[in-house]
């Protein structure tokens, strides 16, 4: 069994100011998205570097809006009980589906603004997303939060905030999977060109896919726990990711134009 790394997940305090490492990995999150983006502008001359800028920042606001919506899904109750909580960005409890929905509402925006195709503009950010959100993950496994199920593997660690048994540390298969093989996949799938739709169809397909297999070690949220028996909500999420990423992969080869 390994022994899970107590890191204070505050990285630094000064008076009222406090710096989390969570917070410090979505930044490099989103640095590392910027650079590789800046790195894909040359395959598509209708954007300049300042329409880059103010892509990424109305993506920025669709994942912090998108997440924190999309958290009611886990956290129903919250609605009726402390509403007003849905509205502070700043507190834990954000969701990956929502933050995917809030960016592709902020990608749709966009495109009408500066008058380029949907497909276009979400086929440009696709395989820039994998390693945003292995940094996430990163900072989830930081936190001690999301933690896996209980098992006997050697690698198991005891998270101290679930309890004393050794579990499954899900947060690294996340950013191993979802992060690193994702990122990998995808960039060497746009290493040539493809039909409009086809590298956003690919992440669909790797995240839902991924997301459904490493929900078998992760731990259920407690207050929903399993869905229709052994189903999580994590996979009932991702099961129309992985069927519309298949559609629209088999779309833009039928359709590339």
């Amino acid at each position: 069994m390994l022994t899970f790394p107590q890191i204070d997940p505050l990285l630094l305090s000064m008076g009222p100011i406090s710096i989390r490492w969570y917070g410090v990995m979505y930044l490099i999150g989103f640095f590392s998205c910027y650079y590789l983006c800046k790195k894909r502008l040359a395959l598509y001359p209708r954007l300049s570097e300042q329409n880059l800028g103010d892509l990424l920042f109305y993506i920025a606001l669709g994942v912090i809006i998108g997440g924190r919506l999309g958290y009611l899904v886990y956290e129903p109750s919250m609605l009726f009980h402390e509403p007003l909580n849905v509205l502070k960005f700043w507190l834990p409890g954000r969701a990956f589906h929502g933050g995917l929905l809030g960016t592709l509402v902020a990608v749709y925006l966009f495109a009408r603004k500066t008058n380029n195709r949907f497909l276009d503009m979400t086929d440009f950010i696709a395989p820039t997303i994998p390693l945003a959100l292995g940094f996430g993950r990163l900072g989830n496994f930081i936190n001690g939060e999301l933690w896996g199920r209980v098992t006997t593997m050697p690698w198991a660690m005891v998270f101290p905030h679930a309890d004393a048994y050794p579990r499954h540390p899900s947060q690294l298969y996340e950013v191993l999977l979802e992060g690193v093989l994702l990122f990998i996949l995808l960039m060497l799938y746009s290493k040539k060109p493809r039909p409009t739709g086809a590298l956003s169809g690919v992440f669909l397909i790797g995240y839902g896919g991924l997301r459904i297999f490493v929900e078998c070690f992760r731990e259920p949220d407690l207050q929903l726990g399993y869905l229709f028996t052994q189903i999580t909500m994590g996979q009932l999420l991702s099961l129309p990711m992985l069927a519309f990423g298949i559609w629209l992969q088999v779309r833009s080869y039928r359709h590339p134009h």
